[in-house]
Order: C-alpha cells, then sequence, then structure tokens
C-alpha cells in the first residue's frame, strides 16, 4: 500500500485532510446551471508553467470565465503540495506534474482527479557544479523540489540506471536533498549542493550562478517530449460545474495560443509574473535562452505520465498502478473544435 509520506511529504494525515475536505469550499464554488461562482487555480512561478503565468498576466482566465465565475489563483512550490490542497477541496483545479498527478489519482482510488489538458513539455535539467561528471557524483549532494515531485522521481530514476543509490532519507552514493527551489539556488551558490534536477527558470539561474547541464531531460525521452505540466481539476468540481471547466479550458488554449503567436511578449509576461509571485525577477535574456527547451501544448503527451509512473514504481515511490480513467479530454477537444484547432487523443 501507497504510504502518505511517499506521496505527500510532510503532508497531513489522510484524517485531516477528510476534516479539510469537509469544511472545504462549501460556499465559494457553489453555482447554478454549470457555473461555479468561483474558480481556485493553482500554479507554480516557473517557466514549465508558463500557460497559466500567461493566462493570468493578459487576464485570459478571468475573461474567458466572465463576470459570474470570480478566478483565485494560489502559487506552489512543487505538485506534492498543491494536490494537498485538491484533496482538501482548497483548490478546484492546479497545473502541476506527472508524478503528483499519478500519487493524486492512485492515493483517491482513481476519484478525486481528472486530467484535463497538458500544459508543456521540456525544460528541465540536471544541473552540477563544473567538473562534476557521472563518474563523479558518489558522494555529491543534489537537490530536488520535493520528495515524490516529477523531478525527483526522475533523478531518482535516471541514478538507478546508472548503478548508483539514493535512499528517501538522503543516504546512498548520491544525497538527495529535497528543498524549495529558492533554497535550491541559494545552497548551490554557497557551496552547499553540489547540483539539482530541477525545472525552469532555476535551470537557468543555477546556470547563471556557475553551474552547467549535466543532462537535458529531454535527451531521456522519444522525440524529446514528454509531460512536465498538465492541467488537472476535482473530479467532484468537473461534473458539478462543467461550463466552468470548459472556460477555463478556453483560457488555457488562449494562452497557449498566445505563447505561440506572440514569444516575445509572452516571454515578457512570464518574467513580470515570476517578479511579481516571488519577488525575483527573472531576467529576459534567461528567458530567452531557455524557452528553446520548452513545447507549450495542449496534449498531456499521456504516454510519458505512464512512463513517469512506471519510474516511480522502480524507485520505490509508488506501487503498481492503474490508471484507466485518469484522462478526460472532452471538454478540451469541444474547445480545439470550434477554434479548429487539432484535437487531441483520448488515451
Amino acid at each position: 500500500m501507497i504510504t502518505r509520506r511517499q506521496l505527500f511529504a510532510g503532508s497531513a494525515s489522510l484524517g485531516l485532510l477528510g476534516a479539510l475536505a469537509a469544511c472545504g469550499g462549501d460556499d465559494s464554488d457553489s453555482g447554478t446551471d454549470g457555473i461555479a461562482k468561483e474558480l481556485r487555480l493553482g500554479f507554480f512561478p516557473n517557466l514549465t508553467h508558463a500557460t497559466a503565468l500567461v493566462g493570468v498576466k493578459e487576464g485570459l482566465f478571468t475573461k474567458s470565465l466572465g463576470s459570474q465565475t470570480k478566478l483565485t489563483t494560489q502559487q506552489f512550490n512543487a505538485g506534492p503540495a498543491a494536490v494537498e490542497q485538491i484533496f482538501a477541496e482548497a483548490l478546484d483545479a492546479t497545473y502541476v506534474g506527472p508524478n503528483p498527478t499519478v500519487n493524486a489519482f492512485v492515493k483517491s482510488k482513481g476519484k478525486i482527479v481528472r486530467v484535463i489538458a497538458g500544459a508543456a513539455s521540456g525544460g528541465v535539467a540536471f544541473v552540477v557544479k563544473k567538473g562534476i561528471t557521472e563518474a563523479t557524483l558518489k558522494g555529491k549532494r543534489i537537490g530536488t523540489p520535493q520528495l515524490g515531485n516529477t523531478q525527483d522521481v526522475a533523478l531518482r530514476y535516471w541514478l538507478k540506471e546508472k548503478g548508483l543509490t539514493a535512499t528517501k532519507e538522503g543516504g546512498g552514493d548520491v544525497k538527495i536533498q529535497p528543498q524549495e527551489n529558492a533554497q535550491i539556488l541559494e545552497k548551490f551558490t554557497a557551496g552547499q549542493l553540489d547540483g539539482a534536477w530541477v525545472p525552469e527558470p532555476w535551470v537557468s539561474r543555477l546556470l547563471a550562478a556557475g553551474g552547467e547541464v549535466l543532462i537535458d531531460e529531454r535527451d531521456l525521452w522519444p522525440n524529446k517530449r514528454f509531460v512536465i505540466t498538465n492541467l488537472i481539476v476535482r473530479t467532484e468540481f468537473l461534473e458539478k460545474y462543467p461550463k466552468t471547466v470548459k472556460a477555463l479550458l478556453q483560457g488555457h488554449v488562449a494562452a497557449n495560443d498566445a505563447i505561440k503567436s506572440d514569444a516575445a511578449g509572452s516571454q515578457q509576461a512570464v518574467s513580470d509574473q515570476i517578479g511579481k509571485l516571488t519577488g525575483k525577477p527573472l531576467k529576459l535574456d534567461l528567458i530567452k535562452k531557455a524557452w528553446p527547451t520548452l513545447e507549450f501544448l495542449n496534449d498531456p503527451i499521456a504516454s510519458s505520465l505512464t512512463a513517469g509512473a512506471q519510474h516511480a514504481e522502480e524507485v520505490g515511490l509508488l506501487d503498481k498502478v492503474d490508471l484507466k480513467g485518469l484522462y478526460d479530454l472532452k471538454l478540451l477537444n469541444e474547445v480545439l473544435k470550434e477554434k479548429g484547432e487539432t484535437s487531441v487523443t483520448q488515451p
């Protein structure tokens, strides 16, 4: 059986989450005719969440939701923390990585969440101090955003394939130290970490602090494409407020269209939002360097999520899972059809 510790490091007990769920969102999302009065949306201040950052900054979600639904946003550092809020019914939808998505689906026995769209592929790398190679990783201290998050699993699986051990407690050949991205940067700069497996913009920030890329994660996947961010929603919210979820997806698709049609404007929007959310603006030149490593798309690339789940199983962070029912792309395809865009295959 999957333990709570494996799924949500440092999270509250299931009983506490149940208690939170009992009192969460009673009135905030009550509406009529499939339209909620409020939509609570989560995302991260990362380049891999540019769809959300652009959508919020340019008012695309607010426009698509209309006057009947208030948009409330909340930022997170890593997926497990966002999923905790989904479980507590304190969040209705969130942009999140594939492994926390799988964890949430499995822990709730397929009941709590649904993937309703993809958002981004790529934009992740293993950055190390100059001079460190695969052959010299033993004894090194490596950061990840959070135990069990997408990058944490990717690092542990890669190390396993290289014949290196890494325990959940921070032991083994390579000492993995999960912590917030901002702390990773501080400790790397101070010489207290030897590297980190992180998403953008933290890759660029570590490079600016003197690091170098040991592994570009795109090189580990077929066609260099893998889901790094998708959009999930609480199943109950989806069933109760399909019109609001469709409106959210209209904003989502509009944001991805804006990113494709106006890269420069989108880069500026991302820079502005990251600065607003973290207090540390990301320089445009760093964003421009990182941009080519990312692809923003509506397809959730389900095959890579399935592979990621298998990787989590192999490193002991997940039991064998059945992901049937995880995806519900009906509303996304309705939106794409109305815009004359290519539909996404339902897994």
